[in-house]
């Protein structure tokens, strides 16, 4: 009982949150609809059929794909929770193998989260579909490649809705000066209104840094105050203008419409579309929410409150068809007025915060994926997942969205680039989710088809109209998401060389054993990090380093960080680590398992994490767990899920001045470093004084628990290792295409893929590498 009740509190506390954080780009188009549908040869059929018939399509539409399609269908299609065009994929990949992702291991699907819910293994026969996307590499390229496309469009979305919402939701302001007369501010209008909505533009992506989840709750209070207002509004114009309106409900007068109207009709279809955006927010943004209350808050508070707007609005342009372009404040009474004008551009302020969030979002699982350059990723708060902010992007939004305002100073130019992105999304989730239906949840392929069909030919009808309009707006996110598809590929392209190059040029362990336990260096006190993407054998920067520099660290660990096509990697089961070569050798491989929505963890932490991950393998291998002694790369282990984690080797606490604050049963072992050597790193230690308390922290053996004398031999080398200090060796790489290579091949390389490495963030800070215990060895690559 006290279970059900605090989940029907969490139920409620998620309802009330998504009204600030989910619906707010679905509940702005009011807005603009109706003034975008008839801005065309539309205003020549003044008649109730044309208005009705324009009120029948718009509630068709969104009964269609808002409930239909994305609330009904696609909220059952996440990834674990999570939505999205990269959740879809990661759901294809990890039922087919379609996934270009390197590094690929079996025991990536010993994962629990890897295997979705009730559809693991089935009977099915395999699909034709699947089969053939498998056996040719430039289908899952394809594949890659319309999954790119929406996620530029995604990024064109989130340029594009903080322009259209605030700058529509400012123009009332130019509505209420008009009918006040004021003759010597009319002619300013129009720039008053730009300003407003640039001002408003610049204060909203200032305010990113933040953080939604610390204006989660005063979002929600605004746009409910928000919808409110237009259903009353809607309510009002009902009763007060046409009651009749309801009649339009009925799909007879979506016939006699385009009857009556014909091509100007069919033209309109693109400014009716923009009552279903925002739509794609919905499932982007679930992983913050649960399936269950986004269905109840959608079904019975926001559906209806939008349908009342738009039928309120039709009624009082079946009186007022000459108000069409201010239609909706035109239609709000007077005693309401100036609430809406209000809360208005702040209902817009609210809708534009996750849509930017969520363009943060799939920029970063883009990243994960190796399909977008390397960005700063901030994470505003540590005990919430997915909350991140990006501040390049960000200030990349700002100025596009100011250019965009101050460029077309024009609901309509900006609603049309607006309909077009938006539309280039839905099409992509309706291909993608009708893969998902066959390959995923293995229904019929008839099933999948149907669903293709029924939403994709909707959403072609649409398409057409918008493609009439290519010199009124919508060229703008076509072009844009083109500059996004070009830059994420050759990334994709790049880094995918590399890696080849890496996987061929790689060092054979036969050769490593012929060295020695010293591999023929001085081996000095320390632990050595070695950054890789490899999964086996030892990479050619490691020799490449000791060629120019024979001496390394004691303990060495080749790292290789992985991205794996699920949302979260549970802690217990991100790393994976074992021995390479014999246990003289002191090397390790230790793999670091994330998902794409995955937040790497500060440099401080993660060498922690890695120090006692290696000590719980080393007792793991003194269980027999291990394998013989004589394999040249050992099988890898999945640590911390073996309930010993830190019995043996613990942290001792530690005062701010890295000494012991409180005596301890563990065995603090000193550091093996010279006293010259401690003296310098005291005295920077001084000048740099926020280096981070766990920097400082020492590790100890309790001797109690450790009786075997060789693991305690082999814990005591690696925590005098840990206590000599830890380093990091990442690899710095320069591409260079081969000299008889393709013009264009050597364009993507040479010039794209180069330009693009200089100017995104180096991998020691996505990786959070302290700059103190860095170490970059430079390579050049010949791909």
């Amino acid at each position: 009982m006290v279970n059900r009740r605090g989940q029907c509190r969490e139920n409620a506390l998620f309802l009330y949150k998504s009204f600030g954080l989910l619906f707010g780009a679905l509940s702005i188009p009011p807005l603009y609809v109706y003034k975008c549908a008839f801005s065309g040869g539309l205003l020549n059929y003044q008649t109730d059929d044309a208005i009705f018939g324009v009120f029948s399509v718009i509630f068709w539409t969104l009964t269609l794909i808002s409930l239909l399609k994305y609330v009904l269908v696609m909220l059952s299609a996440d990834d674990n929770g999570q939505g999205g065009v990269i959740a879809l994929y990661a759901l294809l990949c990890r039922n087919a193998k379609f996934c270009l992702l390197p590094n690929y291991q079996a025991s990536d699907e010993e994962i629990s989260t890897y295997r979705y819910p009730g559809c693991s293994n089935t009977n099915r026969p395999t699909s034709p579909l699947k089969r053939f996307i498998e056996r040719h590499k430039s289908s899952k390229t394809c594949l890659l490649l319309v999954v790119l496309f929406g996620a530029s469009m995604v990024i064109c979305v989130g340029i594009l809705t903080p322009a259209i919402s605030i700058f529509a939701s400012v123009e009332g302001l130019q509505f209420q000066a008009t009918n006040l007369h004021s003759a010597t501010n009319s002619s300013t209008q129009p720039g008053v209104v730009v300003l407003i909505a640039c001002i408003l533009l610049v204060a909203l992506f200032v305010l990113q840094h933040r953080g939604i989840h610390k204006l989660a709750f005063i979002f929600t209070p605004i746009m409910i105050l928000w919808l409110l207002l237009i259903a009353a509004v809607g309510i009002y114009n009902i009763i007060e203008w046409n009651p009749r309106v309801y009649q339009a409900l009925s799909p007879y007068y979506i016939y006699i419409f385009f009857k009556t109207t014909g091509k100007d009709g069919w033209l309109s279809l693109g400014g009716i579309l923009l009552c279903v955006t925002g739509t794609e927010a919905i499932f982007a943004d679930l992983g913050h929410f649960r399936t269950a209350p986004v269905r109840v808050a959608f079904s019975f508070v926001i559906y209806p409150c939008l349908i009342l707007q738009y039928m309120g609005q039709a009624a009082f342009l079946s009186r007022n068809l000459s108000a069409v372009s201010m239609s909706f404040f035109a239609s709000v009474p007077p005693p309401l007025l100036w609430p809406v004008l209000v809360v208005a551009p702040l209902a817009a302020i609210v809708a534009s915060q996750p849509v930017i969030s969520s363009t943060f979002s799939v920029v970063k699982q883009c990243q994960a994926i190796r399909c977008f350059p390397r960005v700063k990723v901030v994470h505003t708060k540590r005990r919430i997942s997915g909350q991140i902010y990006i501040p390049e992007l960000n200030w990349f939004l700002m100025i596009i969205s100011l250019a965009v305002t101050i460029g077309f100073q024009d609901t309509i130019r900006i609603a049309n680039a607006y309909g077009i992105a938006f539309l280039g999304v839905t099409i992509i989730t309706t291909w993608l989710v009708s893969l998902v239906i066959d390959l995923v949840w293995h229904q019929s392929f008839m099933l999948s088809l149907l669903f293709c069909v029924l939403f994709g030919s909707v959403e072609a009808v649409y398409l057409s109209s918008l493609c009439v309009r290519i010199l009124k707006g919508t060229w703008l996110p076509l072009v844009l998401s083109a500059v996004f598809l070009v830059v994420m590929y050759v990334w994709q392209y790049g880094t995918q060389k590399k890696y080849l190059y890496d996987l061929h040029n790689k060092v054979s362990m036969k050769w490593m054993l012929t060295l020695g336990p010293s591999l023929g260096i001085v081996r000095v006190p320390g632990i050595g990090l070695i950054y890789t993407e490899l999964s086996t054998g030892v990479p050619a920067s490691f020799t490449h380093f000791l060629t120019n520099l024979p001496a390394f660290y004691q303990v060495i660990v080749f790292v290789c960080v992985k991205t794996v096509p699920v949302p979260y990697v549970p802690q217990k089961e991100r790393y994976l680590v074992g021995r390479i070569g014999p246990k003289s050798f002191g090397m390790y491989r230790c793999m670091v398992r994330n998902g794409y929505k995955d937040v790497f963890k500060n440099g401080d932490d993660f060498e922690i994490d890695v120090v006692m991950s290696i000590a719980e393998f080393i007792q793991m291998e003194a269980e027999g767990s291990g394998t013989p002694e004589g394999t040249v790369d050992r099988r890898m282990a999945v640590v911390k899920t073996s309930g010993k984690f830190g019995t043996v080797l613990v942290m001792a606490q530690t005062s701010g001045l890295g000494e012991s604050s409180s005596s301890s049963s563990s065995a603090i072992v000193s550091s093996a470093k010279s006293p010259t050597l401690q003296n310098l790193q005291a005295n920077y230690e001084q000048e740099a004084p926020k280096l981070n308390y766990w920097r400082r922290a020492r590790f100890g053996l309790l001797d109690a628990k450790c009786k075997d004398s060789r693991l305690k031999e082999q814990l005591q080398e690696l925590v005098e290792a840990k206590h000599a200090g830890v380093a990091y060796v990442i690899g710095q790489a320069y591409l260079k295409a081969k000299w008889n290579s393709s013009f264009l091949k050597k364009c993507a390389i040479d010039v794209a893929y180069s330009f693009l490495r200089k100017n995104c963030r180096s991998p020691a800070v996505t990786l959070n590498i302290p700059h103190i215990c860095l170490i970059k060895v430079g390579m050049n690559y010949i791909v």
